[in-house]
């Protein structure tokens, strides 16, 4: 999901995609580790998306999102 489209969700959707993405992130880390994942950029993703996420709530917890 681009950057746009998460700044046109609300705080409450962004948690709920943050929880999800945790714990896809947690669920892929635990495939790596096993050997079972066969695409490993797909771990590299999630943790942009978190990251994503995270910088748009800071951003609004300060006041700056438009």
């Amino acid at each position: 999901m681009k950057f746009k489209e998460l700044q046109l969700k609300n705080d409450a959707e962004l948690a709920k995609d943050l929880g999800e993405l945790r714990e896809k992130a947690r669920e892929l880390k635990f495939k790596a580790a096993s050997g079972d994942l066969k695409n490993v950029k797909e771990v590299a993703g999630v943790k942009k998306q978190i990251a994503r996420i995270m910088t748009l709530q800071t951003q609004r917890q300060k006041g700056q999102a438009k």
